[in-house]
């Protein structure tokens, strides 16, 4: 794993803090109140400053409260002015602590050769194996980042088109399981404005930093795999002003290499490297996407998975949550019995029928 910088800001120097300055020029006035003081050395020096700090003779004298009160004003113009060029300086104090974990960057994952991205590409295609058009674009990029010796690994944005309930949020989550980065699912029709994603800016009520910067904030990993449900359902927010703020307008320069690398936080204000963020995007019908989005990341067209393909996702998932055999057989028999009636269910069917088998082979035994 490597370190990059991640916000487009020099942090305040914790050493012109104004409780810092302010102690250091207290200090300076003691000694120059005990060298008064007392029998007046011909070669001052710093030592003997340091031994008088040592002997407790300097902290022993007061500082009058008018000298005091000059010392403090004097320590808050200079870290004013210390500070003065880092845009930290002008945030909530809370906001300044939350970002003060950045100050050593964040961590990006990357894959340790060629031979585990093919590891990769084969555990996605060996449990959702109707997921070939995305499993083999997947693929490609994994290994074209470690080729290229990229600090972190990332995927190029990807356009998941295709039927409800197929596993377009199941591939993403097992990627990033996969990889070893963090993942954030949002739901396009529930927050189908921009504020959930990358947040409000501020003079709104409710402004707050939006769900991607919180991740990155609470994880420190810099290339988490991000996947966005149904963008083609996202809506938009109107101000009183006019000001439209839509989903996927906010998403166009998160998808830019070149923008996402200074992406601006509309909360913090500040800039931020985006650009090893994996995007993955699923749509029902992406035809009614709008054509900047569709240019930036094409739809790859999905197809719904056949029985025998829900059958053998069955037996992996199952052998993986240590079903028994009986009861993976039993849902595999539940499949086809729902084929025969002329029924395919989808793969949240096949979900919750693993979810409860694994209930009831967990529950505690009746007395």
């Amino acid at each position: 794993m490597s370190r990059i910088p991640f916000i487009h800001a020099a942090f305040p120097d914790p050493a012109f803090s104004k409780a810092g300055i302010e102690q250091r020029l207290k200090r300076h006035f003691r000694h120059l109140a005990a060298r008064k003081a007392g029998p007046e050395d011909p070669h001052p020096d710093d030592d003997a400053d340091d031994r008088a700090m040592k002997d407790g003779i300097t902290d022993r004298i007061d500082i009058p409260w008018r000298a005091a009160h000059r010392i403090a004003r004097r320590a808050e113009a200079i870290s004013a002015c210390a500070n003065r060029a880092s845009p930290l300086t002008r945030l909530k104090p809370e906001d300044r602590k939350r970002l003060e974990v950045l100050r050593k960057g964040v961590v990006l994952v990357a894959l340790p050769s060629e031979h585990r991205a093919d590891e990769i590409a084969a555990a996605l295609h060996a449990e959702m194996p109707w997921m070939a058009p995305a499993t083999n674009r997947i693929w490609q990029d994994l290994q074209q980042s470690v080729q290229r010796g990229e600090p972190g690994t990332h995927i190029l944005p990807q356009l998941l088109d295709g039927p409800p309930g197929i596993g377009k949020s199941h591939l993403a989550r097992l990627l990033a399981e996969l990889i070893g980065v963090p993942g954030l699912t949002l739901e396009a029709t529930v927050e189908n404005a921009s504020f959930g994603l990358v947040g409000s800016q501020r003079g709104w009520g409710n402004a707050a930093p939006g769900r991607m910067i919180n991740l990155i904030l609470a994880e420190l990993v810099g290339n988490p795999v991000i996947f966005v449900d149904e963008i083609e359902k996202a809506g938009r927010a109107d101000s009183t002003k006019g000001q439209c703020f839509s989903l996927t307008d906010s998403l166009l320069p998160l998808l830019e290499p070149t923008s996402a690398a200074a992406w601006s936080c509309p909360y913090f204000e500040i800039g931020f490297d985006m650009r090893w963020i994996s995007w993955i995007l699923a749509s029902n019908d992406w035809r009614s996407l709008p054509q900047p989005l569709l240019s930036r990341c094409p739809p790859i067209r999905l197809e719904r998975p056949t029985v025998q393909h829900l059958k053998g996702f069955a037996r992996h998932q199952g052998a993986k949550r240590g079903l028994s055999e009986d009861s993976i057989e039993a849902i595999c028999e539940a499949l086809d019995q729902a084929a025969a009636r002329g029924y395919v269910p989808d793969l949240r069917t096949v979900l919750r029928m693993l979810d409860h088998a694994e209930r009831m082979e967990r529950r505690p035994p009746l007395q």
